[in-house]
């Protein structure tokens, strides 16, 4: 069955978000290699959740100033791929495990902006991912998700029913590995062309 809509991830996929760890290191007052570096063994050793860096670093997050993306931020190869699926006749969602804030920088790119905070529901929960179909007003087997995690992204959305597309960039991206039946990019121009379209 021919896809009819793409929905995106939002950090790592359509957003680099170095800039804003830089910050959080800044913040919490410690090198942004040591941040970076505890961040990925914790990636390294399983765990889901990305926000576990403040526990070992003994940081409080609430009382933390974090930085919201901005237009700056986005990969070079992010809007002009939402652009082209549009064009193409797509519909097209951006939804992530984000702020609400995230939705304002997001929403003229897309016909469909999310988050989780927005949605009250977060990645991997099956939930999320039946809002998703939901919000897409297709059936599971007409939508891909593309994302860079394996665990919050690609094998939700293949339990989902949907088409998953990991592309391997950000930590996640390099350091976890796809299913079989996931398809594989490299940078968001390959998209259109790896869907099919």
């Amino acid at each position: 069955m021919a896809l009819k809509a793409v929905f995106f991830d939002v950090g790592e996929t359509l957003v680099d978000e170095t800039r804003h760890w830089t910050a959080v290191a800044e913040a919490v007052g410690v090198p942004a290699f040591t941040f970076f570096a505890v961040a990925g063994a914790l990636i390294e050793r399983g765990v889901r959740d990305h926000r576990e860096v403040f526990h070992e670093l003994e940081v409080d997050p609430s009382a933390l100033e974090l930085p919201p993306f901005d237009e700056g931020d986005f990969y070079p190869d992010a809007l002009p791929c939402l652009e082209a699926l549009r064009a193409a006749g797509y519909v097209v969602g951006v939804v992530g495990n984000t702020s609400t804030h995230a939705e304002d920088l997001l929403r003229p790119y897309a016909d469909v902006v999310g988050s989780s905070e927005g949605w009250g529901v977060t990645k991997p929960e099956p939930r999320f991912f039946s809002r998703v179909v939901q919000e897409a007003g297709a059936a599971p087997e007409e939508i891909a998700y593309v994302g860079d995690r394996v665990d919050n992204d690609i094998e939700p959305a293949l339990r989902a029913g949907l088409a998953a597309v990991h592309i391997r960039r950000g930590p996640w991206g390099w350091l976890q590995e796809p299913p079989a039946e996931a398809i594989r990019v490299k940078g968001l121009a390959e998209v259109q062309e790896a869907i099919g379209g």
